[in-house]
């Protein structure tokens, strides 16, 4: 469900590293900090949020 937030309060930020440097980790990890999900994902077990395209989930890799 949408929310209507003010444009003020938005933040949009870009992680960029080299491969398997923990980009999905830290954003796993942003994700949960800031409220915005209830779990921390992770990676290896195919649960991070930030992989949501099975692909990402079977291979283990974020593609989006």
């Amino acid at each position: 469900m949408a929310r209507d937030v003010e444009l003020a309060r938005v933040r949009n930020i870009g992680i960029m590293a080299h491969i398997d440097a923990g980009k999905t980790t830290t954003s796993e990890r942003i994700l949960y900090f800031t409220g915005r999900t209830h779990r921390i994902g992770e990676v290896h077990d195919g649960a991070a949020t930030m992989d949501w395209m099975a692909e990402e989930q079977e291979r283990g890799i974020t593609i989006t």
